[in-house]
């Protein structure tokens, strides 16, 4: 009898104001290496890191992360962030997701070495750690002190934190939201229906 594999899935969970190829590359490249059967974008409604800045309405970085993805059969937008009150609090929406798909599921949150860095900062991190796998991904001049990592986590950092390096793509939100108000091009740094719908709905202009 032949065992049935666990139901791997992926998180890509960040405010996507706007997303970006680079956010796209990434997933796509989590999700052959720990053969993932799906990716789940998750735009974060109030995002406890990104206090200070204005974001853009929910409804437009919903709307963009859906045209993104709607080319790849594995990626899948999730509005549960959005639909809940307070903080977009990480633990939570693992929680939210392992409820969904169920306790056998195995979960994947995916980011980036800069912010594997700094978990020791994170709402209840260990709890997390002990439901979610975590993918950071790696690129030159981004180095993981791995370390001290598992000074802070133990067993924790090496059974649960794992390292995929990516393409390095030099894009970031920040950069995108700045050339739009520089009445500069866009293209190749988003999908053209994002390009497209920055342009019809004068976002970040």
């Amino acid at each position: 009898m032949t065992e049935t594999r666990q139901l791997r899935i992926g998180i890509m969970g960040g405010t996507f104001d706007p997303i970006h190829i680079a956010h796209l590359a990434i997933a796509e490249a989590v999700r052959e290496e720990f053969s993932l059967d799906l990716v789940l974008f998750i735009p974060a409604a109030n995002p406890p890191h990104k206090q200070g800045r204005k974001v853009e309405p929910a409804y437009h970085r919903l709307m963009m992360t859906q045209l993104a993805t709607s080319s790849n059969p594995f990626f899948h937008v999730s509005k549960q962030e959005l639909e809940r009150t307070g903080p977009s609090y990480s633990l939570l929406t693992v929680r939210e997701v392992q409820q969904r798909y169920g306790e056998a599921a195995e979960l994947y949150f995916i980011t980036g070495s800069d912010t594997i860095n700094e978990l020791h900062t994170w709402y209840h991190i260990e709890e997390l750690l002990r439901e979610c796998h975590f993918v950071g991904t790696t690129r030159p001049g981004a180095p993981v002190d791995e370390d001290a990592l598992v000074r802070q986590f133990g067993a924790l950092a090496r059974e649960k934190i794992h390292f995929l390096a990516v393409p390095e793509l030099e894009i970031s939100s920040t950069v995108v939201r700045a050339r739009v108000r520089a009445g500069k091009s866009i293209k190749y740094l988003v999908p053209p229906a994002v390009e497209a719908y920055i342009k019809k709905e004068g976002l970040y202009s």
